[in-house]
């Protein structure tokens, strides 16, 4: 943390208190002098410490004000180099379900959520990816938190892009899930890779497309599903629920078997907290590098003008005693 200034030479303006403090000097010698020729006391020194204090004060810091000071501070960004961790968000129109029309949806919460859980791990690399009957990497495992919010919020959608097969009524298949191991997902000398799902577990039946296999093998994908669901949520259009969604009751079960299946857990969105505490655990501690160097700046000049006003306060404030 250091502090500069923009103009220094502003500091001279402080040099303008030497005129009030003439003037005050002129003022009480004067009256000095006129007190002595009709024999009255003179006042205690100790009269004129205030008045004095609150000019060379509000000179001082007018004068620092001028000079415009900056605060500036910096700290290195540090990056782990043996782990990553994927978000894979659902993006079926279920994500649409919502407990009245205007409630916060399924996929919105997905959002919150899933920034809420990076922001707990920060320097882990995370990447982001939308699942349908299909998973599509939209981000690949970054260290930047700014660019990982903005591919969140603008890349990040309902059915965008839609499934392929767009006239199911349900179109969510988990068992997609198998191309975060199978197409380089993960850098490939990450050790500790975690995946993330957000979803409302509203998906497709089993077929015999096994997970465990894929995710097990070394090095393995620690999973966690965060279940976004509840059984009074409907899709609504123009504010009324549409009659061709009803949430799917098995949802949980079947999300229980699939995370038994690849030695995963799966979480409900009410304990968003151990969520976070899982992940922290999960990617734990390791090696890092140095990746860059954030800077503040904090202008210090318009604090400093406005602190000048108060010794000019306490100034009128004693005029009017």
């Amino acid at each position: 943390m250091s502090i500069s200034f923009l103009t220094p030479l502003g500091a001279l303006l402080a040099l303008a208190c030497l005129l009030p403090l003439a003037a005050l000097a002129h003022i009480r010698e004067r009256a000095r002098r006129s007190r002595r020729a009709i024999g009255l006391t003179q006042p205690p020194l100790r009269s004129y410490l205030v008045p004095v204090a609150a000019l060379v004060s509000m000179a001082g810091l007018l004068g620092l004000s001028a000079a415009q000071p900056v605060l500036e501070r910096s700290t290195t960004h540090r990056v782990r180099t043996d782990a990553e961790v994927f978000f894979v968000l659902d993006t079926t129109r279920s994500m649409l379900a919502r407990p009245s029309p205007g409630a916060a949806p399924r996929i919105e919460r997905a959002k919150a959520a899933a920034e809420t859980v990076r922001n707990a791990i920060p320097g882990v690399p995370a990447g982001l990816a939308s699942v349908t009957d299909r998973t599509l990497p939209h981000l690949f495992p970054s260290a930047d938190e700014d660019l990982f919010r903005a591919t969140l919020d603008r890349a990040i959608g309902v059915e965008r892009p839609p499934p392929v097969h767009t006239l199911r009524t349900r179109a969510t298949q988990l068992e997609a899930l198998s191309a975060v191991a199978t197409r380089g997902f993960f850098s490939p000398t990450t050790r500790k890779r975690l995946l993330f799902v957000l979803t409302d577990g509203e998906t497709l039946p089993a077929t015999r497309l096994r997970l465990g296999p894929l995710f097990l093998r070394p090095p393995a994908i620690e999973t966690v599903f965060l279940h976004l669901w509840s059984s009074d949520e409907r899709v609504f259009t123009r504010g009324v629920a549409e009659p061709g969604y009803r949430p799917d009751r098995s949802a949980r079960e079947t999300l229980d078997r699939l995370a038994t299946e690849i030695g995963g857990s799966v979480l409900s969105e009410d304990n968003l907290g151990a969520a976070a505490r899982t992940a922290r655990d999960l990617v734990g501690s390791g090696p890092s590098v140095v990746r860059g160097e954030r800077r503040w700046h904090v202008a210090l000049a318009p604090y400093l003008a406005a602190g000048a006003f108060l010794p000019l306060a306490l100034l009128l404030w004693r005029r009017d005693r």
